[in-house]
C-alpha cells in the first residue's frame, strides 16, 4: 500500500489492458449493433476500423504512458513542454481523468445489475423458472430500476469490489485479479460457445455473422464508432496502464494482442447471443432485440430457460458479464487514482478511497434517475444516467481520442514515438504507416463521428 506507483509483470499489461477493453460493450452492445446493421458486412468494416483507427490510437496512448511513467495529466504536461502549446496539452489528460470518473459513475450501476441477476438466476435455477416469471420479466426489471435503495446497494457492492482490487496496487491488485478473471472469463465464454453449437439457431447464427452483403454509410459510421469506443480509448486508461510497463515489453505486440483478444471476445459473444436469438421465432426475435441495453435483463433470461441446460448456463452467463464489467471498472478507477498519486503524492489507500467514494456519490443521482426519482429522471437528456452516458460517449471520448491522435501524430517528436515503439520490440517497419494513420486517417474518422453527433447521432 505504499505511495510507489508499481509496475506490471511480463503479462500484466496485456491482461489488464485486455480486461479494460473487454466489458459490457463486448457482451451486449457489439452483438446488438452487429445484428442491427446486417451481420457479416458490419463485422468486416469493424475489423478494418480496429486496425486503422483503434490500434494506432492504442499505440499512441500506451507509448505516452511508458515514455513518461506518469498518469495522463502529468504525462501530457511533461511531453508538451517541448511542443507548441506547452503545458496546455495537460488539458487532454484532465479530460481523460474526468471521462474515466464520469463513465465509472454510471457504468458501476449497470455492473451492479449483474450481481442482482446472478442471484436471480440462481434462484430460478434451483426454484424453477415459472410461466409467471417469464411473463413478468419486463415489469420486474422496471420495478428493480425504480427501487432506489436496491439500485444504490448493488452499485455500492460493485464499487466496493472495484475499490478492493485497486486498493492493493498494480501488481498485487490489478495484475493478480486480472490473471484470474481473464482466464475464467475466456473459459466461461468458450463453454457457452461450445454449448451454442448444439442449439437450434447455431447454423443460422453463423450464416448471419459471416455473410457479407451490402452495407450503408450509417452502418459504416457505427462500426467506426464502436471500434474506437470498445478499446477503452480516449479516457486515459491505456496511458495509465502504459505507465506501468517496463522497457522490455513490446508496445506493438502488446497492442496487437489486446486488439485481437477484444475482437475475438466480441465475436464469441455474438455466436452465443445469436445462437440463442435464432433459436426462437422471427417475431420473437424482433422483440428480443428491440432494446440494446436491457435485453440482457428482460428477454434473455426467459430464452435461456427454454434451452437445454438453461438452468446451468443462465447464471454462468451473468457471471461472465459481471467479470467483464469488473475488469473494466478497475481500469476506470485506476485512471483517477493514478492522477492523485502522481499529482498530489497521496498514498494509494487515500487516493483509492477518496476517488472511489467520489465516484459512488456521483453515481447515486444517476441510479435514482432510472425510475426512483422523477427529479433525477427529468434532468438533462433523459435523466442523470442518460445525460452522463451521452456526454461521455458522444463528446468526451471522441474529443479525447482526437486530441491524442493530433498531439502524438503532429506535435510529439517522432524520435520519441519511434524510440518507444522500438523499445523491447526491435525495428518497427510500420512506423511510417502508423504515423500516417494517426495524423490523417484517425482524426478524419473521429471528426466524422463528432460531425454525426452534431447532426443528432448518438453512440451512447
Amino acid at each position: 500500500m505504499s505511495q510507489t506507483r508499481g509496475t506490471f509483470g511480463r503479462m500484466g499489461f496485456i491482461l489488464a489492458a485486455a480486461g479494460s477493453a473487454v466489458g459490457l460493450g463486448n457482451i451486449w452492445k457489439f452483438p446488438y449493433i452487429t445484428y442491427d446493421n446486417g451481420g457479416g458486412s458490419f463485422v468486416l468494416v469493424y475489423l478494418v476500423a480496429v486496425v486503422v483507427i483503434g490500434a494506432p490510437i492504442m499505440l499512441a496512448e500506451t507509448l505516452i504512458g511508458r515514455s513518461t511513467q506518469l498518469s495522463p495529466v502529468e504525462a501530457f504536461g511533461e511531453l508538451g513542454k517541448n511542443a507548441i502549446g506547452g503545458r496546455a496539452w495537460s488539458l487532454i489528460g484532465w479530460l481523460g481523468v474526468l471521462t474515466g470518473f464520469v463513465i465509472l459513475s454510471y457504468y458501476a450501476i449497470i455492473a451492479g445489475w449483474t450481481i442482482y441477476y446472478i442471484g436471480q438466476c440462481l434462484s430460478w435455477s434451483f426454484g424453477g423458472f415459472s410461466a409467471d416469471a417469464a411473463i413478468g420479466l419486463d415489469s420486474s426489471f422496471g420495478d428493480f430500476l425504480a427501487n432506489g435503495p436496491l439500485q444504490i446497494t448493488f452499485q455500492a457492492l460493485f464499487m466496493a469490489m472495484t475499490v478492493g482490487v485497486v486498493l492493493f496496487g498494480v501488481r498485487a491488485g490489478i495484475e493478480r485479479v486480472t490473471k484470474v478473471l481473464m482466464p475464467v472469463l475466456v473459459g466461461l465464454l468458450l463453454l457457452l460457445v461450445v454449448n451454442s453449437i448444439w442449439s437450434p439457431g447455431f447454423g443460422e447464427a453463423m450464416r448471419f455473422l459471416f455473410h457479407v452483403g451490402p452495407i450503408g454509410a450509417g452502418a459504416i459510421l457505427e462500426a467506426v464508432g464502436h471500434a474506437f469506443f470498445t478499446l477503452s480509448l480516449g479516457m486515459g486508461a491505456m496511458i495509465t496502464y502504459g505507465s506501468y510497463i517496463g522497457s522490455k515489453s513490446s508496445i506493438p505486440r502488446s497492442a496487437a494482442v489486446v486488439c485481437l483478444f477484444d475482437t475475438l471476445m466480441g465475436l464469441a459473444a455474438c455466436v452465443v447471443m445469436y445462437s440463442i436469438i435464432f433459436s426462437v421465432s422471427e417475431a420473437e426475435r424482433l422483440v428480443t432485440f428491440s432494446k440494446s441495453s436491457t435485453i440482457l435483463f428482460t428477454t434473455l433470461p426467459r430464452i435461456f430457460y427454454e434451452l437445454p441446460l438453461g438452468s446451468v448456463l443462465a447464471p454462468l452467463f451473468y457471471l461472465l458479464v459481471g467479470f467483464a464489467a469488473l475488469t473494466s471498472t478497475i481500469s476506470l478507477l485506476e485512471v483517477v487514482v493514478a492522477h492523485f498519486i502522481d499529482a498530489r503524492h497521496w498514498s494509494r489507500r487515500k487516493a483509492t478511497l477518496v476517488a472511489g467514494s467520489a465516484v459512488f456519490l456521483l453515481g447515486i443521482p444517476a441510479a435514482l434517475s432510472l425510475g426512483a426519482s422523477p427529479t433525477m429522471g427529468s434532468f438533462g437528456t433523459g435523466g442523470v444516467f442518460n445525460t452522463l452516458d451521452y456526454a461521455a460517449s458522444n463528446w468526451m471520448l471522441p474529443i479525447g481520442g482526437l486530441c491524442i491522435a493530433i498531439f502524438t501524430g503532429w506535435f510529439l517528436d517522432s524520435r520519441i514515438t519511434r524510440a518507444e515503439l522500438e523499445k523491447g520490440h526491435g525495428a518497427f517497419p510500420l512506423f511510417g504507416l502508423w504515423r500516417f494513420l494517426l495524423r490523417v486517417v484517425c482524426p478524419l474518422a473521429i471528426v466524422w463521428i463528432i460531425y454525426a453527433v452534431v447532426g443528432g447521432k448518438s453512440f451512447a
